[in-house]
């Protein structure tokens, strides 16, 4: 076992101003998720993707002086790596890229003590906890290929002045449609339906006898950012009825474009919708938001779609619910932690529509949050500002979009749990 830290005091060794020195050369170490079992890929079934050179709200899409063009390739796996190598080693960088990331022999720990940059991704992520950062003590920064920084102990890094960054909004629509794909999945009995036709069967009834329309219900958003809010738009052609709660309410005119009707709160809203989609950030406000308590306060027969962080659902709430017929369908493609352990209770319940953490990781999302670590590198080691949108801790504080989106605190608690997956299950 690891020793736990009794708080977040410095080590001598490891003051604030050790860690604002900048070597000449840095070791920079990503970790991503395994090659596929076939190999790297050599060909793809689309030879480029889309371009797209602004997010719905303006914002550009990441800029880097190296472009990566619109050329399809599996950037977030370990011989992909993100299309870095070059641009780093061309500067006398140490770049290391691996996949082995849980538990104290993992070859993520064996870099820890002279790593400066680590970078990670939602879909397969290193856990920063304070005991490893506690290991770093030349760590300046920490970088998600992707969004969402719950996998990093935010309290810890900035104790410790580490700056934490994303690619904000790189895959914020790849995840809005893997959520109304789920919505129509669990819906219409997808699945099962699927599985008739895998199974050489044709029971029509069998297929049916848990399918329903999308048309007229309500369907209600934990949080209306810009996954969120990208999710009400999709929904909007299937005339359901809209409802969200967040923090910050929306504009009266985008309220009234979408015919929304905004909930003070996550419990107000759960007792009138069908459908309920989680796209809020994991911080301690949100952990163990669904609980037994607020499941039960749900319509019966309600669906739940959690693309969010699996945390904010409670694990055991979740499956009772499916097993007593409150929920009539649970799908998400986040766990906690990931990866989910073989015997994980979502692999086997009733009902569900679980995939592993893709929703994000998309060929094409794929290549803007490349481009987005590509362009954070050449800022930081330029010497230059990194975007405010991309900034979720600096000097010590949340900043940017992390003081927007999170509160202070740690959410990683349990993550060593992820050291249980076997390999040989992938």
């Amino acid at each position: 076992m690891i020793p736990r830290l009794t708080g977040y005091t410095l080590r001598p060794s490891l003051s604030t101003h050790s860690r604002q020195v900048r070597r000449q050369f840095a070791k920079v170490v990503s970790v991503l998720y395994d090659d596929p079992i076939t190999g790297y890929p050599t060909t793809y079934s689309r030879s480029s993707i889309p371009s797209i050179t602004r997010y719905p709200d303006g914002q550009t899409t990441p800029n880097p002086k190296k472009s990566l063009g619109q050329e399809v390739k599996l950037y977030g796996s370990v011989s992909g790596e993100l299309g870095l190598r070059d641009y780093l080693e061309s500067l006398g960088h140490e770049y290391v890229v691996t996949s082995d990331k849980d538990g104290v022999y993992a070859e993520l720990e064996k870099h820890l003590p002279d790593a400066e940059v680590i970078i990670s991704q939602p879909f397969w992520p290193a856990y920063m906890t304070a005991e490893r950062i506690a290991k770093a003590p030349n760590l300046k920064m920490l970088v998600t290929a992707g969004i969402g920084s719950d996998h990093v102990d935010l309290e810890a890094a900035c104790a410790n002045n580490i700056t934490v960054v994303e690619v904000t909004y790189c895959n914020s629509i790849s995840v809005a449609e893997h959520v109304v794909m789920m919505i129509l999945s669990l819906v219409r009995n997808y699945i099962p339906s699927y599985k008739q036709v895998i199974d050489g069967k044709w029971n029509i009834a069998d297929c049916v006898v848990r399918a329903y329309d999308v048309e007229g219900m309500k369907v209600g958003t934990v949080a209306a950012g810009r996954i969120g809010l990208a999710v009400l738009r999709r929904l909007k052609p299937f005339d359901c009825e809209l409802h969200y709660t967040d923090r910050h309410r929306l504009a009266k005119e985008v309220e009234e474009e979408l015919g929304l009707t905004y909930h003070e709160s996550v419990k107000d809203m759960i007792k009138v919708v069908d459908i309920v989609t989680i796209n809020c950030p994991l911080h301690p406000e949100t952990e163990n938001l669904f609980d037994d308590e607020m499941i039960g306060k749900m319509k019966p027969g309600s669906y739940l779609i959690n693309t969010a962080r699996g945390k904010i659902c409670n694990t055991k709430a979740v499956k009772d619910a499916l097993k007593s017929g409150q929920l009539a369908g649970y799908a998400g493609d986040v766990w906690f932690p990931q990866p989910a352990p073989r015997d994980h209770p979502w692999r086997h319940m009733p009902h569900h529509a679980m995939t592993p953490h893709t929703s994000g990781t998309t060929l094409s999302a794929q290549a803007r949050y490349a481009a987005g670590v590509q362009e954070i590198l050449e800022c930081y080691f330029e010497n230059r500002p990194i975007r405010n949108e991309y900034l979720i801790a600096q000097n010590g504080n949340l900043a940017g979009t992390g003081a927007h989106s999170y509160s202070e605190g740690n959410a990683t608690k349990g993550s060593e749990e992820a050291a249980k997956f076997s390999r040989g299950g992938k």
